[in-house]
């Protein structure tokens, strides 16, 4: 019984692999990582003694580096029981909750089809592969070498020329004993009532073939030798295998590249607007990009993306155009993201696409792009921001309403929610409200949490940064050593959060997903950083003494000295070894608050910075000025939350 690959990549997905090995072997405790499920153990192919055999749950596959044996769920179960491939399928189905398929002749008629079609597109291939290389082909060669493609990169992506004949693909297709509705069923001829003789669909163009999931030629793209085609890119008509919106060109060598990792960004994935600007990254390095083709990205095609990566970046032209498309995409992808699931936006110089930049700058330029790529809470504030008058009550309500709506288009709750209260927060900064006096020190303890605001606050707190709650700050506070960033010295915030980490193990796994991927600006706290992720990885995160022997191990005890000193002289006890886990847990979270709040700040003034390039009104222009005094009011006075750093009634000691 054959089975439909939607069926197979379901059952796979919601079956994670390791509890299919699991059964079979036992897990290394050492060297597993089930909480990123990343799992090692003796391989059950061969006989050995130190776990070689390594299984991800995110790919769903495993391999052994001692015998060599890789697969999928179904087989591990036919290679390691002798189960037949339904028989695999019947298994995994059940651990799935999926009910088996029934038997569908025709669907089987129709599978069967399309494997003799997939034969007939690689046949196809192949011939336009041999005119590019001909003498009709020395045109097409010459654009591509002008472009930039070495022979190396068009061999590798496959590339051909479509030669200009009416019919020199159908005759060659015909010679193979290809059958007349074989070669209309793949689009590769233009036919019909109207049409006597059917005719080469692509003609005079340079071709790009369009691999599925799994490798298979299913369509082209054809780019226009003549400047007076009708169209300069066109691509295969919807077909038995091509269905456009579905598809992502380079969706292969891209999966492959994520799962590789590298410095190029690999590990997420990149969504261009063409075939060349996806042809050239791979030639500058960046093997990780893919293609809508032709159109707009489609729900499918964003499904495909986070198959790929929980967070693929998507790559526009900086202009107003590209802008246009970027918030297009927004409104696109905004309803299905959830917790662990998002995109960032990568805004590119205005008037260049990839293949312009790597070309002219080198990759090194481009890879500056992917590093400003801009979150997707950033890009909705821009787009509903700029250019905005909201000089009247009216028009701060009609923001806020708007903001609601957009943010209410969110399914998964939680991730709504704080949405709702990041828009509510930037909200309340761009209005551009007059801080207020701060209470003094103890003055917030004695009025209590829900008592109301004190005469002459006008029901607000004063507010230490763009993207914060609103917060009582003390006189005491202000002043405090943690607010202030000697020239040349490590950021005291900074150190706290790492020192936190080292000293109080646990609060790594609790706040895994922000420890991960915690920006830090100083180079030996990013130092200590990896290796506190290292220890991690590698189950030696347990305790204190754990994480430290491998900053011995790595040759940063220095480094580690230096943030404990600071930390002794700035009486920061709650970070501290001997402090009681419950202090260390709530001073980490409002340092890590006050450091993500202080990132949001610097996002919204690059975001201001590009409404002012892309619109120059005065209003953008005030909206930058009031962004920028904020952001360097907070660089110079940065207040944290009342009593962090400064001795409570929990026991602790003095410094």
């Amino acid at each position: 019984m054959r089975f439909d690959n939607a069926f197979l990549d379901e059952i796979r997905d919601r079956v994670p692999i390791s509890s299919v090995i699991g059964q079979r072997v036992t897990w290394d405790r050492k060297k597993t990582n089930a909480s990123r499920g990343d799992y090692w153990a003796c391989c059950p192919f061969h006989g050995e003694n130190t776990p070689s055999f390594h299984c991800e749950d995110k790919k769903g596959r495993y391999h052994c580096f001692g015998c060599g044996v890789t697969g999928d769920h179904f087989r591990f179960l036919t290679e390691l029981e002798g189960v037949s491939f339904p028989e695999a399928v019947e298994r995994i189905a059940g651990l799935a909750g999926v009910p088996m398929p029934a038997r569908d002749e025709r669907a089987e008629a129709r599978e069967k089809q399309r494997a003799s079609l997939t034969d007939v597109m690689e046949l196809a291939t192949r011939f336009f592969q041999d005119q590019l290389q001909s003498a009709a082909g020395a045109r097409a060669r010459a654009y591509l070498r002008d472009r930039g493609l070495t022979p190396a990169t068009q061999q590798s992506f496959r590339l051909g020329y479509a030669p200009e004949s009416r019919n020199a693909l159908k005759e060659f297709l015909a010679s193979k004993g290809v059958e007349k509705g074989q070669i209309e069923a793949c689009g590769l001829v233009r036919h019909g009532s109207d049409i006597p003789v059917s005719y080469d669909y692509f003609r005079d163009r340079v071709m790009f073939p369009i691999p599925d999931s799994r490798g298979r030629i299913i369509a082209f793209g054809g780019r226009a030798l003549s400047p007076d085609a009708l169209a300069k890119y066109m691509n295969s008509p919807e077909t038995e295998l091509f269905h456009k919106g579905n598809v992502l060109y380079n969706f292969v060598r891209a999966r492959k590249a994520g799962a590789r990792g590298g410095p190029n960004g690999e590990g997420s994935v990149i969504a261009v607007e063409g075939y060349m600007d996806v042809i050239a990254l791979a030639q500058a390095g960046f093997e990780n990009a893919v293609a809508p083709l032709g159109t707009a990205l489609t729900e499918n095609q964003m499904e495909l993306l986070w198959r790929m990566s929980p967070e693929p970046v998507l790559c526009f032209d900086g202009d107003a155009a590209g802008l246009k498309a970027a918030w297009r995409a927004a409104d696109l992808v905004l309803p299905g993201i959830g917790p662990g699931r998002t995109v960032r936006f990568a805004l590119l110089p205005e008037g260049k696409d990839p293949d312009d930049l790597v070309r002219a700058e080198g990759a090194e330029a481009f890879r500056q792009v992917l590093e400003e790529a801009r979150p997707l809470a950033d890009l909705l504030w821009m787009r509903e921001t700029a250019g905005g008058n909201f000089e009247t009550p009216e028009r701060k309500a009609e923001l806020e309403k708007t903001l609601r709506e957009v943010t209410g288009r969110i399914r998964d709750e939680s991730v709504r929610f704080h949405y709702a209260q990041e828009m509510r927060e930037r909200v309340q900064t761009f209005f551009g409200r007059a801080r207020q006096k701060p209470l003094r020190a103890g003055e917030w303890e004695k009025r209590g949490p829900n008592a109301p605001p004190a005469q002459g606050q006008g029901g607000q707190f004063a507010r230490p940064g763009a993207g914060m709650s609103r917060l009582a700050v003390s006189e005491s506070l202000a002043r405090s050593a943690m607010v202030k960033r000697a020239g040349g010295v490590m950021p005291l915030r900074e150190a706290a959060i790492v020192v936190a980490l080292v000293n109080h193990p646990s609060l790594i796994d609790e706040n895994f997903e922000h420890t991960e991927f915690l920006e830090l600006s100083h180079p030996d706290l990013r130092r200590l950083h990896v290796t506190i992720l290292d220890a991690l990885a590698h189950d030696a995160a347990n305790d204190r003494d754990e994480v430290l022997a491998r900053v011995d191990a790595a040759g940063e005890r220095e480094i580690w000295e230096r943030a404990v000193s600071l930390i002794r002289k700035a009486r920061l006890w709650p970070v501290l070894e001997d402090a009681a886990v419950e202090d260390a847990r709530e001073a980490f979270a409002q340092a890590l608050h006050l450091h993500r709040s202080a990132g949001t700040l610097h996002k919204e003034l690059k975001a201001a910075e590009m409404a002012l390039a892309t619109e120059p009104t005065d209003e953008n222009y005030r909206h930058l000025v009031e962004i920028q005094t904020q952001f360097r009011d907070v660089q110079a006075t940065e207040a944290l939350i009342e009593g962090f750093g400064i001795p409570s009634g929990r026991a602790g000691r003095s410094f």
